[in-house]
């Protein structure tokens, strides 16, 4: 057996944004609304209760959707990447990307999202960012579903828990696939998935109130999600047979609280649930142990026929995930104190520092996420967002120093080697965000991740020119050593 030492020669470095965090231009080129442009800022902020932050309500919808500009709203506005593109791109380039991962705004190729033709100028924008990207020798990465749902398809099929999205998304991943088969080769269908259970509209685009019993119906839409999944991924080997297809998954890995039975045990119904999702797209089966959850939840998911071959017929080819911070699980919760986290809150972890956001930071669990998921499905892993959220200031020279932020690559990339050394298969690495963009959960600007500062503040006020931070000379010599400079 071979002695692996560190990554490969073909390692995919890079990084990595979201179309409704980044490109703004809300209304420009004839895109149509999404479910982020419906999210508004909110100065007074609960870092434990995330969900609050991105929830909306038919009430709040419609306030949205009366108020006709970017102000208040700053997922419709970004940090421009519509109009700054080349200049950001050039930066990437200057960075060292070797791979860029990206979403296709869906509104932006189908405004109401049940057109039956497309809109040019929002395909035309895109191929411009990937012959960009080509000029730059930036492999794309291309999401097809990050959080940018046509508001038509919430309002008029009640999001993904309406079958009839299925085709639409088809028609759009038809579109897009077709459109790009020489310039992408790389796809993920959907952004981690799981979210349409965490949050629902975010993910899923169901509006709670206009339910009856939300957790059915975010169940019954995450059906339709892996089923036009399934269907995606037929399409994509048929149109071109060099494409490599990819699942999508918010990684939440669990510890037990303490060592009692009870709390271990609930800890591995936590990551069974986490990794339910997983299981549909990579062993193309729903596993058993959801008959019994379903059963004692009241959720009976129906299903066409035909839904279960498609699901273990077209499985996909790789497993990407997003990973930033750990959970505690426990059968009894509010025994102990809470903190914040990716999409929802956890139990405090006594061993772990946390982030100004209630963020643990646990460079670990990485590595434990990674060796768990390739003993599970032994399919090559790809990690597509990890990055740490934090308050940076410009000195008065103009630099950035965050330190803060280099240690914290250091340590996840140090235990990605790790895991690579214990034999798995990663192939690649998409920083988030490679750029300071708008925070999916809190709508925030001061919430940093990029290598590359944005002038823009909370409100959207700011020239919006780009500055490099220190850690962007650190990862540029990451890359250029292939991960073996870490100092």
């Amino acid at each position: 057996m071979q002695n692996v030492q560190g990554f490969s020669k073909d390692f995919l470095w890079g990084g990595a944004i979201a179309a409704n965090q980044a490109e703004g231009a809300y209304d420009a080129g004839g895109k149509g609304l999404s479910t982020a442009d419906m999210v508004p800022y909110f100065d007074k902020k609960d870092y434990v209760n995330l969900k609050e932050l991105m929830h909306v309500t038919s009430d709040s919808i419609q306030k949205a959707m009366a108020h006709r500009s970017a102000e208040g709203y700053p997922k419709r506005y970004g940090i421009d990447f519509y109009h700054r593109f080349k200049e950001d791109i050039a930066l990437f380039a200057e960075l060292g990307l070797k791979v860029f991962r990206l979403s296709i705004n869906w509104p932006r190729i189908f405004p109401n999202g049940d057109d039956l033709t497309p809109n040019e100028e929002g395909l035309r924008f895109y191929d411009e960012v990937f012959d960009e990207l080509r000029k730059n020798n930036i492999e794309p990465l291309v999401t097809l579903s990050h959080y940018e749902m046509p508001m038509n398809l919430v309002l008029n099929y009640g999001g993904w828990a309406g079958r009839e999205v299925i085709d639409h998304f088809v028609r759009y991943a038809d579109t897009v696939m077709n459109r790009y088969k020489d310039k992408v080769k790389y796809w993920l269908t959907f952004n981690e998935i799981n979210t349409t259970i965490i949050e629902p509209f975010t993910g899923g685009g169901i509006v709670e109130d206009r339910v009856e019993n939300p957790m059915q119906a975010s169940y019954q839409a995450l059906h339709h999600q892996f089923v036009a999944s399934s269907r995606v991924t037929k399409l994509a080997r048929e149109i071109n047979s060099e494409f490599k297809i990819g699942c999508m998954l918010a990684r939440m890995i669990h510890y037990p609280a303490t060592s009692k039975p009870e709390d271990v045990l609930q800890t591995q119904i936590d990551n069974q649930l986490n990794l339910l999702h997983t299981d549909v797209q990579v062993r193309g089966s729903y596993p058993p142990y959801m008959a019994r959850y379903w059963a004692e939840h009241g959720v009976s998911v129906h299903m066409e026929p035909g839904d279960l071959d498609l699901l273990k017929q077209h499985t996909v080819d790789f497993i990407s995930f997003s990973y930033y911070t750990s959970l505690v699980s426990a059968v009894n919760p509010e025994e102990y104190g809470v903190t914040g986290g990716n999409l929802y809150s956890t139990i405090r972890n006594p061993n772990l520092p946390r982030t100004e956001w209630g963020w643990q930071l646990d460079p670990i669990g990485l590595r434990v996420a990674l060796k768990e998921m390739y003993d599970r499905y032994q399919l090559p892993l790809f990690v597509v967002e990890n990055g740490l959220g934090a308050r940076d200031t410009v000195e008065p020279d103009g630099s950035i120093q965050d330190d803060y932020r280099i240690d914290y690559f250091r340590q996840h990339i140090q235990q990605m080697k790790e895991a690579v050394m214990d034999g798995v298969d990663l192939m690649g690495y998409t920083s988030w965000g490679v750029i300071d963009i708008i925070s999916a959960s809190t709508s925030e600007m001061s919430k940093r991740y990029g290598f590359i500062y944005v002038d823009q503040d909370d409100h959207g006020k700011g020239t919006l020119d780009r500055y490099k931070k220190k850690s962007f000379g650190w990862y540029q010599k990451v890359i250029a050593s292939n991960g073996e400079d870490l100092d």
